[in-house]
């Protein structure tokens, strides 16, 4: 039984594809339709996916035991008249010291950061790079706060001046790409001059803060270069155990509250976000744009499943004759049934294993961009096939119904 099963099965599949040589133009139009739509439902969550790997990958390594202290992004304050929305204040230079003195925590380590600029040219020599650097103002234990990792080089000291730590692609486009070349050299960010002491690993796109074309320098140089009377300055916090962050956590808005003179009738006009927290928002952002991707592939294979549709009908019709024929040998209405089912599938499969591949080549391809790790998006990939062999059952249905349900007499006497 099981081996008259697969022969049927092979002649199901050779006059699909004997089907499909005839109708070469109509077959081909329809799969490139399909291609289309399985190429942005593959391509685009698995471009997600990847983009979303690489943030994950960089949190990671900051640790579930960091979280940041920043201005809240709106307060709301209570008057006479009612409650009001006003701006948060900015965390001060002397808040953010104040509360680095005053956070005394077994394990914990505080450091502060600001930015400084977004448009700076590095200049060394007769190189110099695009006015489009990050400069960030940081002080000594930045470091073990971040994902940042030094490839060459030191750290800041407490009392640093004048010293520079340069991102990967500054180091590429001044230095050859050569960290060693680097060290010691001095070089301008605008028209101060610094000595530079280290140099980042690559990090790539993904990992926020302008990737690698950045470069930090010491706090105090930063305030007085970059200050003015409402800059600024973030404050963040890693505990070497992750069950004590929520302990922590509790601490820092107490003492965060104290420095900014709370009352206890006021609402916090800063906010706590744990590394993990901002990780979980960036998951449900994506989530958002998987559902419209997967909206609009689904739009786009509606329009070939009613491609095929039309095709199988005039299949049908050019066939009835031949139809008819395997009738009156004795196919029964259930083969030709499946015939007809079996070519609609072929084709959605065939337009699937291309789109497949197009959508994997768009994956790798803005991986590569961002510079993030590639996997085989298996899941997609499954997802594509099932989505084919849906499209071509409901596209592929009525024809084959229609089809089965001809009468052999009337089908051999078609012209």
């Amino acid at each position: 039984m099981w081996k008259f099963v697969a022969v049927e099965f092979t002649e199901n599949i050779k006059e699909a594809l004997t089907s499909i040589k005839n109708n070469l133009l109509r077959s081909l139009l329809t799969l490139l339709i399909i291609a289309v739509g399985i190429t942005c439902l593959v391509g685009i969550l698995t471009a997600i996916d990847a983009i979303l790997f690489s943030m994950s990958d960089n949190f990671n390594r900051m640790g579930a035991n960091t979280f940041r202290i920043r201005p809240a992004d709106e307060t709301i304050k209570t008057t006479k008249d009612g409650k009001k929305q006003v701006e948060s204040p900015s965390i001060t230079f002397e808040q953010a010291v104040e509360f680095k003195d005053k956070f005394r925590y077994s394990g914990a380590h505080v450091s502060i950061e600001t930015r400084c600029e977004s448009g700076a040219t590095i200049k060394w020599g007769e190189e110099k790079t695009n006015p489009n650097v990050n400069v960030f103002g940081i002080d000594e234990n930045y470091f073990t706060t971040s994902s940042l990792e030094l490839e060459m080089g030191r750290n800041f000291s407490i009392n640093e001046n004048n010293k520079v730590i340069l991102g990967a692609d500054i180091v590429k486009k001044l230095f050859d790409d050569k960290p060693e070349k680097a060290l010691g050299k001095s070089i301008s960010v605008n028209s101060d001059r610094y000595e530079v002491i280290g140099v980042l690993k690559k990090k790539g796109s993904g990992s926020g803060g302008g990737g690698d074309r950045v470069v930090y320098i010491p706090l105090l140089p930063a305030k007085f270069r970059y200050g003015f009377a409402d800059k600024n300055y973030s404050v963040s916090i890693a505990m070497s155990n992750a069950t004590m962050v929520d302990a922590a956590i509790n601490k820092a808005t107490g003492i965060m509250r104290n420095i900014r003179k709370l009352s206890a009738l006021d609402q916090n006009d800063f906010e706590i976000r744990k590394s993990d927290s901002i990780l979980q928002k960036l998951k449900e952002m994506t989530s958002t744009l998987r559902l419209s991707t997967v909206i609009i592939a689904m739009l786009t294979l509606l329009g070939a499943s009613i491609g095929l549709m039309n095709i199988m009908l005039v299949s049908v019709t050019e066939r009835t004759k031949e139809i008819g024929v395997r009738k009156a040998l004795g196919a029964t209405s259930n083969n030709i049934l499946i015939q007809f089912l079996t070519e609609a599938i072929v084709i959605c499969l065939l337009g699937g294993v291309v789109g497949i591949v197009l959508g994997i080549g768009m994956g790798y391809g803005i991986t590569l961009i961002i510079k993030g790790r590639f996997f085989i998006p298996w899941a997609w990939i499954t997802l594509g096939i099932i989505v084919c062999i849906v499209v071509g059952i409901v596209s592929g249905l009525y024809p084959a119904l229609k089809a089965a349900k001809l009468d052999p007499i009337e089908a051999l006497r078609y012209e």
